[in-house]
């Protein structure tokens, strides 16, 4: 179920943005806007890098800063078309190699025999 906040924030995606993402992100935004994501963030996780970026950001709005487009390049969970799979090709793995050199566990051991 989804958190009625949540969807109601003017970064959709806000939850899922690494902090890189979010700083760009976020000079988009007004000071009002900024001061709703500061709001939802105190109550919910209340990270302190996070805060510390929005608190920031709001500072530069209320000295004069303008909102920009910011950075278009920024990460953006909600595109997702990332590469899949794994970058891991014959030619970048690892030689095989052998077994230990104490066996395998399918070797049993020999008994060694009557000590005394």
């Amino acid at each position: 179920m989804a958190d009625p906040a949540r969807t109601g924030l003017p970064l959709p995606d806000y939850d899922h943005l690494p902090l890189g993402g979010l700083e760009s992100r976020v000079r988009s935004l007004s000071a009002g806007e900024v001061e709703e994501l500061l709001a939802y963030e105190r109550a919910h996780a209340d990270r302190v890098p996070v805060t510390e970026v929005l608190t920031a950001r709001l500072e530069q709005l209320r000295q004069g800063a303008e909102p920009t487009s910011g950075d278009p390049d920024a990460l953006r969970p909600e595109r997702g078309g990332g590469r899949a799979g794994s970058p891991v090709t014959p030619a970048t793995s690892p030689q095989p190699f052998g077994p230990p050199p104490h066996g395998t566990p399918d070797q049993r051991g020999k008994p060694k025999g009557d000590r005394t």
